[in-house]
């Protein structure tokens, strides 16, 4: 049995659910300006509770997007799980779109501003890498979340 498998075994007893509950896959967090521990830190604390994504991903490697109420572990840069989390909501919204209420559910950023300039150089250098172009209205996957488990 891995170390993920007996994290996931013990956040099943330790919370009731049923054994057949699956975990939907496994997060690392990483940003620009920030170090995996950092974002982990605010996950912990409950200062991070929503990230975005290029919706673009999905749509290259044609995987459907996560949905509300999915299981996720999240790991930690050694890839040690650090705590569970459900995903409460999974929209669709483009970057022209998004609010500083939605971006400050990131807990990274002082100010829409900021968020903007960092996301920006985000969805460029991985749009370089992955093959799209970022434009103001290109589209970004908001997931909000909650720790359920630590």
């Amino acid at each position: 049995m891995t170390e993920l498998d007996e994290y996931w075994n013990n956040f099943i007893k330790a919370t009731g659910r049923s054994e057949d509950e699956k975990c939907s896959g496994d997060l690392t967090f990483e940003a620009k300006g920030f170090v995996n521990a950092e974002l982990i830190s605010l996950v912990l604390s409950g200062k991070k509770t929503a990230f975005f994504t290029s919706w673009s991903t999905y749509a290259i490697d044609q995987e459907p997007l996560p949905l509300s109420g999915e299981l996720y572990l999240v790991l930690d840069k050694a890839e040690k799980p650090c705590c569970v989390i459900e995903l409460e909501s999974v929209n669709v919204v483009p970057y022209n779109e998004v609010t500083w209420e939605m971006a400050q559910k990131e807990g990274e950023d002082k100010d829409l501003q900021e968020w903007k300039e960092r996301k920006r150089e985000y969805l460029e250098d991985e749009g370089s890498v992955l093959g799209f172009e970022f434009t103001p209205d290109i589209k970004l996957v908001f997931q909000t979340f909650r720790v359920i488990y630590k």
